[in-house]
């Protein structure tokens, strides 16, 4: 029988913290990259998606996938000054399933071909909710098609050269290729910090057994949350929606990265802070 390893919720807590401020600084600095475009093909970054993903992989995947979808609306959004009410609903859940589903298919973090295979896996899986989403709008007739130049006048073709631009671009080069990069080096250096044992085939996080149907159906009741919520939104039921006159001015830029790297000093002094009174107890042991 596999050792389960426990994860208390102050870690749980942690691990959120730590993937929203990192994850919310990143999508500020994303909001400053211009993207740039050749013939029909835009080239932009979309996330940073390794952040949330290296941190679901090495510790709790819904702490770490609730975390991220937080930061961005916090940094993102709120902190720019907006804010799309129950429009914001959809990219939360499916964010946050992308995530989640990435981490609970990796078993043994030093498995690169896994790390590949869950990381482009959440990303995509992310992506195409998004397209369907898109998709159900303009056919149930809930929001206008914007037809793109140079592309057939059909929503199907243009979502998924949208979705396939994005999987190529972002999803490999921003997602991908770092969190391989990423989970093997940290992998078994930064579990310390927060007292936990790295994770393995013997040794998982209670209730982290891979996709289990019970997660699976979570994930589809998730989704059906999410397009229910943006069809609402696009038919008029915003309800909180609001723009501030200073939205997404510089000073905001600056505030909002201001608040995002002191939450992440904090959070991580507080990691260590707890690992060395850790380390204090058991050498006195």
């Amino acid at each position: 029988m596999n050792q389960k390893a426990n994860i208390t919720q102050s870690q749980k807590l942690m691990v959120f913290v730590l993937s929203m401020s990192l994850y919310g600084l990143a999508t500020l600095f994303t909001e400053l990259i211009p993207s740039f475009q050749v013939g029909i093909v835009e080239f932009s970054v979309e996330y940073f998606l390794f952040i949330p993903l290296t941190l679901a992989i090495l510790f709790d995947p819904m702490s770490a996938a609730l975390g991220a979808a937080t930061g961005e609306i916090v940094f993102s959004e709120i902190m720019l000054g907006q804010f799309g009410g129950l429009g914001e609903l959809e990219k939360f859940i499916t964010l946050t399933i992308g995530i989640y589903v990435a981490g609970r298919l990796v078993k043994n973090p030093k498995n690169r071909k896994a790390v590949a295979a869950a990381s482009i896996f959440g990303m995509i899986l992310q992506q195409f909710m998004g397209c369907v989403v898109d998709i159900l709008k303009v056919q149930l007739a809930v929001s206008d098609f914007e037809a793109v130049p140079g592309l057939p006048q059909s929503v199907f073709f243009t979502e998924g050269f949208a979705f396939l631009n994005d999987v190529l671009f972002s999803g490999i080069l921003f997602c991908m290729l770092p969190t391989v990069f990423l989970v093997p080096r940290l992998y078994g250096k930064i579990e310390p910090l927060l007292g936990l044992k790295p994770r393995d085939e013997k040794n998982l996080p209670a209730g982290d057994a891979g996709m289990t149907a019970k997660a699976a159906a979570g994930a589809v009741i998730g989704f059906a949350a999410a397009v229910g919520a943006e069809l609402l939104a696009e038919s008029g039921m915003s309800l909180i929606d609001w723009e501030a006159s200073w939205a997404k001015s510089s000073t905001a830029f600056i505030v909002g990265i201001a608040a995002a790297a002191v939450l992440v000093i904090l959070v991580c002094s507080r990691i260590l802070k707890n690992s060395r009174r850790t380390e204090a107890v058991q050498g006195e042991m």
